[in-house]
């Protein structure tokens, strides 16, 4: 069985095959309305089948399997272009056309992905191509399947190379190197300015140091003064680090899509890339998830695996179809959350009864801690307000769209009278926009 199938069960007919044999019966046909021409098709048939023969013992004879492999991350990112590279080599002594097939994962749902390729005797190619996953988990590759032919094109053999690999999707770690830079300040020092040390009364040590005129008392170190008889105080320098917490709402309003994206994907991708800039801030990150019941909690810290953690934390969340449960959320955070931190909320409120079912308990943990929502604009509905009108439907739609946009606006309106920060942003400037308000109360230590 495995002669049968490696001479020809691999065995193809090619369209040149059918179109010559097509020419072939024609011939025949002509023939046989005319005698004399009965010798063409004969011949015809003869050259071809010679013409077979040959190709059959170039591609199964003396042609040898091609080499395949696949090269590619040992993990994917979610939402970004990912490179991966085929490299094929011909080890005929003679040219080819190939048709190579990658196995896609499933989650990508596509059935026609082919590439033609013209290679020379003993050639190696590099392909490069690029996939965009749009879900997290875990993406199973099959195998390379390469079909071969010569210059004659006749027939066609089949080669299933063994590369099945299967290939974990993160939450978007690419946009680390994105915006790197944005974790560097902001403010640029001009010329000639000099930085200098802010002295505070935080909890934060920096030295101790001999007692100048103008010292503040209250810090005198009384052991280091007997030591050294000599008074010493304390020097104390504004606290670097403060905690941040990310909050992420998993609730039924973080399944709505964009360009493919859930947005609690958008949110978890900008929660790895601010909670890598909140730790290059020397700031303690944490996570919490929630729905209608508690997800991952994740104390705020700043050890060096905390971006690993959180990393492989995000990699499993889910969106679940329930409404979120923000009262539970708010018992947490008062018996878990015992300083005040800056707590960041990822949510969606796609109406203004639909923010105060819950305003309640924002400003209650408003009350003891800075909380900033971080909410999303509904970009079709900003389109449809954007279209002009051509008949009564279209102003009707249209004057919907701008009441629900509208409404966003006085969602953020309703916040800031309440003392909550907020940003309405698209789903594409989520990350930016969010840091960069980070930036700017770290500039300001509004915490």
């Amino acid at each position: 069985m495995t002669v049968i199938k490696k001479y020809i069960g691999a065995l193809y007919l090619t369209n040149r095959f059918y179109l010559v044999l097509g020419v072939c019966a024609v011939l025949f046909i002509a023939a046989f309305f005319y005698a004399p021409l009965f010798l063409v098709p004969q011949i015809s048939c003869f050259i071809i089948g010679v013409l077979v023969l040959t190709d059959y013992i170039f591609l199964f004879i003396v042609g040898r399997e091609p080499e395949a492999k696949r090269m590619m991350a040992d993990r994917l990112s979610n939402g970004d272009e990912n490179r991966i590279t085929l490299q094929i080599t011909n080890r005929m002594p003679f040219e080819l056309q190939l048709e190579i097939i990658d196995e896609l994962p499933v989650q990508f749902q596509k059935r026609d992905w082919i590439l033609q390729q013209h290679f020379n005797a003993l050639q190696q190619k590099e392909i490069v191509y690029a996939v965009r996953p749009t879900e997290r988990g875990e993406y199973h590759f099959g195998q390379i399947i390469i079909y071969i032919k010569s210059l004659l094109g006749l027939l066609m053999r089949r080669f299933d190379i063994e590369a099945e690999t299967t290939v974990p999707v993160y939450p978007s770690f690419m946009q680390l190197r994105k915006y790197e830079l944005l974790s560097q300040t902001t403010i640029q020092s001009e010329h000639g300015s000099k930085r200098m040390r802010k002295i505070g009364h935080s909890m934060e040590f920096e030295q101790i140091k001999e007692y100048v005129r103008g010292d503040d008392i209250r810090t005198i170190n009384w052991k280091a003064t007997a030591r050294r008889s000599a008074i010493m105080v304390n020097n104390f320098t504004d606290e670097k680090s403060q905690q941040v917490y990310c909050l992420i709402d998993k609730g039924r309003l973080m399944k709505m899509p964009f360009n493919n994206l859930s947005l609690l994907d958008y949110a978890i991708n900008s929660t790895l890339v601010l909670s890598n800039v909140c730790l290059q801030k020397q700031d303690k990150v944490g996570l919490i998830t929630f729905a209608n019941k508690m997800g991952t909690i994740l104390a705020a810290d700043r050890k060096p695996l905390q971006k690993a953690n959180i990393l492989q934390l995000l990699y499993n969340q889910e969106t679940d179809f329930l409404e979120s449960d923000y009262e539970m959320l708010y018992l947490q955070i008062r018996s878990r959350i015992k300083q005040r931190s800056l707590l960041i909320l990822f949510a969606n409120f796609e109406s203004l009864s639909g923010l105060k079912r819950q305003l309640n308990y924002l400003k209650s943990i408003a009350k003891h801690h800075l909380l900033m929502v971080v909410f999303f604009e509904n970009t079709e509905l900003k389109q449809l307000s954007m279209q002009s009108a051509t008949n009564i439907e279209d102003v009707y739609v249209k004057t919907i769209a701008e009441k629900f946009a509208f409404e966003k606006r006085l969602i953020v309106k309703e916040l800031s009278n309440n003392g909550i920060l907020s940003i309405l942003t698209s789903p594409e400037n989520l990350t930016v926009n969010t840091i960069n308000k980070y930036l700017e109360l770290k500039a300001r230590q509004a915490t």
